[in-house]
């Protein structure tokens, strides 16, 4: 029998490192995906280290459009098939969109939507056949308009909007689907964004472990959705309470003002 692997992307620092963590103390074997193959190399020695099965290292920048056929290839040539993917993989830009570098932005959207998506449907068959399942790492972003990070909440709009369908898709065929949409979690990501946490930030933020923990528990229960922290889970309903409009406005304020 074919060996099975899950496939987790944005491996090498955050919330990827927790769930592969979290992953591999449930037994199973990792296929690690990121830009930094010195972090991925030592997570995977850090993970045999404690007893879990040797992860396979693809150091890959998914920003490249032939990054799904390395890693594709690199799964290949191990001899392996994927049971799980985690698209966990992204990254955020604070500020006004027009006057960010539109490179930049794109790149964005090459990373959370058009890798996301690749490796969805270019695994989708393997899923199928080993009953696995898909957990895709959005955000609350992906329930608000977003001044101040415009592509960030569209991107990641799209990624809960995708995951909702794919659920609804691969259903018949036995295969777990979930959407992780975390709120403020303290990792590498703000930095890169440009993004400095405030008070706001600190009462709703939630551990990278936790969350980790929870997107796991989640995707075994084949819940739609994981969304870690009380404060989070709110978010959802209270957008029922009030005009689209007054939402936008609310988010720009936010978004917007001085940090």
């Amino acid at each position: 029998m074919t060996e099975r692997v899950t496939l987790i992307t944005g491996a090498s620092a955050g919330i990827g490192t927790e769930l592969a963590r979290v992953f591999a103390s449930h037994g199973h074997r990792l296929a690690l995906v990121a830009r930094r193959a010195d972090r991925l190399t030592a997570l995977a020695a850090e993970i045999t280290a404690a007893g879990g099965k040797a992860p396979i290292v693809i150091p890959c920048d998914l920003v490249q459009p032939d990054c799904g056929d390395k890693i594709a290839e690199a799964l290949a040539a191990s001899g392996v098939e994927v049971e799980y993917v985690v698209n966990n993989a992204g990254f955020g830009l604070f500020g006004k969109a027009v006057q960010r570098d539109r490179a930049d932005q794109l790149d964005m959207i090459a990373v959370n939507i058009r890798a996301l998506t690749d490796l969805s449907l270019r695994f989708s068959d393997q899923l199928i056949r080993n009953r696995g399942g898909l957990l895709n790492v959005g955000s609350i972003a992906g329930f608000l308009p977003g001044p101040g990070m415009a592509v960030y909440y569209a991107t990641k709009a799209y990624v809960l909007s995708f995951t909702e369908a794919m659920r609804a898709e691969l259903a018949p065929h036995g295969v777990r689907v979930t959407v992780l949409c975390p709120g403020p979690v303290p990792s590498e990501f703000q930095a890169r964004a440009g993004f400095r946490p405030g008070f706001d930030t600190a009462v709703l933020k939630v551990l990278p472990a936790e969350v980790a923990q929870q997107a796991y528990r989640g995707l075994m229960a084949n819940k739609r959705a994981v969304m870690p922290g009380l404060g989070i889970k709110i978010v959802p309903f209270l957008l029922r309470l009030f005009p689209r409009s007054f939402i936008l406005g609310a988010v720009g304020r936010f978004q917007l003002r001085q940090r």
